[in-house]
């Protein structure tokens, strides 16, 4: 009997829910991202946030700043750890050129979503995005609290 091949499943190891409030999502990209052996310790253990961070465009590469991968004690004892250091995101030379056209030319902001493991390695999900203003966060309230009414009663029929 021949064996069946199953989809290894990812991980997810951090998101940027806020993100989701304060921005809309255009278009999602998925990023290698470069690090040290001390940061890939700690996304082992789940010690990685993305609520502060953001996506820049330096020199024709891509940098993550701000993200904090917290250093395990045991882990990093020779090196003197940085958790908020600026992480290169590793992305092909054309989706680098289509971001920095769509970051200057169309007003658009790169956003990270989610960071998680892919196949043994780590991921960043990173977004194309327009930012929010008030009047459109209280419309999204107001949409989302619409159908979860919507949904309830449905249930209750």
């Amino acid at each position: 009997m021949a064996k069946k091949k199953t989809k290894p499943q990812s991980s997810t190891i951090a998101q940027n829910k806020k993100a989701r409030h304060d921005y809309f999502i255009e278009e999602r990209l998925e990023a290698g991202i470069a690090l040290e052996g001390w940061e890939l310790k700690s996304l082992r253990a789940g010690r990685a946030q993305l609520k502060e961070s953001y996506v820049n465009l330096k020199q024709g590469e891509v940098f993550l700043v701000g993200a904090h991968i917290s250093p395990l004690a045991s882990a990093s004892t020779h090196i003197q750890a940085n958790p908020t250091r600026a992480r290169k995101l590793l992305l092909h030379r054309q989706e680098i050129g289509r971001l920095i056209g769509a970051v200057e030319r169309k007003g658009y902001t790169l956003v990270p979503l989610a960071l998680y493991w892919k196949h043994g390695r780590v991921k960043l999900e990173i977004a194309l995005a327009k930012g929010k203003q008030a009047h459109d966060k209280r419309a999204s309230i107001k949409q989302r609290e619409a159908d979860r009414e919507r949904q309830r009663a449905l249930k209750s029929r």
